[in-house]
């Protein structure tokens, strides 16, 4: 991978190498890290490394597409766990889910996992679910109509017990510039 994103890079020239999954984006991120100690992999995986962004980052750095239509839909936001403490990027979502209409409501001990953590709630699925259970109670409480997350896992998880949509942030953001209603949203409905 190291290999090939690095051909990218200095090839035609990559702007950044984004990920939509947060796991996978801290997982790039630290590849500099990783490959410190490899002599032929190390510069390539630090610039790799360097242009490693979440989503969110760049619709960040881009600014949003005009909303075609403020939602005002209550949204829990749920910073997974590589999200927050792995890339240390909390408020970008945040703010990109307000600038897109959405009421964002914040869930009492957001610090918390949600028991996905990878492969936490296969390994110790008792555990797992008693953090899943705790964080939707959390959820339950802000009143909101929808979750949001960057995290694939955490989506998983917290869709199987929540009582209310969960999906990904850049779902709601595209639906609020003009994209589709996310499938779980209308799913809900019925």
């Amino acid at each position: 991978m190291i290999d090939k994103l690095y051909a990218e890079l200095t090839g035609a020239g990559l702007d950044a190498i984004v990920a939509n999954a947060s796991g996978c984006g801290t997982h790039a991120k630290d590849y500099g890290f990783m490959f410190r100690a490899d002599a032929a992999l190390a510069p390539k995986a630090a610039a790799i490394s360097a242009k490693a962004r979440d989503v969110t980052e760049v619709l960040e750095m881009l600014g949003l597409p005009p909303v075609s239509a403020p939602r005002g839909t209550a949204v829990a936001y749920h910073s997974a766990c590589s999200m927050q403490h792995g890339q240390k990027l909390d408020a970008p979502p945040r703010a990109l889910l307000a600038r897109a209409g959405f009421d964002v409501r914040e869930i009492a001990e957001g610090h918390l996992c949600c028991g996905s953590a990878g492969t936490y709630n296969l390994l110790q699925p008792e555990i797992a679910g008693r953090l899943r259970d705790r964080k939707l109670a959390n959820v339950a409480r802000t009143g909101a109509a929808v979750v949001a997350t960057g995290n694939i896992g955490c989506i998983s998880q917290l869709s199987a017990a929540a009582g209310v949509p969960v999906v990904h942030t850049v779902e709601l953001i595209d639906w609020a510039t003009g994209g589709p209603e996310p499938r779980a949203l209308r799913e809900a409905r019925g």
